[in-house]
């Protein structure tokens, strides 16, 4: 797959480098705007952005604007950052077609995890990507799984953990890893939904269950029995 583009608007600076910085060592190309004139520039003349991160308050014209423009010709995903955490904004920028908000400060490492989960969600996995272990074969572009060539319903969330722990085979994974990597940061109250979703899956993947290792007072270990 070609290298992602990602447009960066915000009228400082310091903000743009940093959020360009983290994203462009997770190997993404970042286009830069310092306001939103400049950013509607940018985006009708760069045919294949992938994805906006978008400042509320700039000079010239503000994000909401931006983002009402964007939305009268794109469905590209949107990021708003706003330096106040008020209610009403969040649900106008929903309203206008925002697909995440994120209020400053905050920190680039979750914001890259949000624009990975999005960018995940909107362009999906390579074609015919398929991931195997022990008679256990996942699908990902079909989002389907196999026990020994016969198909198992899963919910949304057991398959990604599903993936996460095969993709992660021999690797003991923490709690707080798990949530990071599987729930992307959107859920934030107890990790025990983990031990529930683990206790569902290990039920459905039958006998093959038993591959989900416990790794008491930490978290989990996926292991192929040999």
């Amino acid at each position: 797959m070609d290298k992602i583009k990602i447009l960066v608007v915000d009228d400082e600076s310091r903000m743009r480098k940093l959020v360009k910085d983290f994203l462009v060592r997770e190997g993404y190309i970042v286009l830069e705007a310092g306001d939103g004139m400049e950013a509607m520039d940018l985006f009708y003349e760069e045919k294949d952005i992938a994805l906006v991160i978008l400042d509320v308050m700039m000079p010239k014209m503000d994000g909401w604007q931006v983002c009402r423009e964007i939305r009268e010709h794109s469905r590209v995903p949107v990021i708003m950052l706003t330096a106040r955490s008020d209610e009403r904004d969040e649900l106008q920028g929903f309203e206008l077609g925002v697909d995440e908000y994120i209020s400053k400060p905050f920190s680039p490492k979750i914001l890259v995890a949000r624009v990975g989960a999005i960018l995940r969600r909107t362009l999906g996995a390579d074609p015919g990507e398929l991931l195997k272990a022990g008679g256990i074969e996942i699908d990902k572009t079909a989002h389907l799984v196999k026990l020994d060539g016969k198909p198992i319903e899963l919910s949304f969330k057991e398959f990604e953990l599903l993936t996460y722990f095969v993709e992660n085979q021999g690797i003991a994974l923490s709690r707080e890893k798990i949530l990071n990597n599987v729930w992307n940061y959107d859920y934030f109250g107890d990790a025990r939904t983990i031990d529930t979703h683990v206790k569902k899956l290990r039920s459905k993947l039958e006998e093959k269950g038993d591959y989900i290792k416990t790794i008491w007072g930490m978290g989990y270990k996926f292991e192929v029995e040999s």
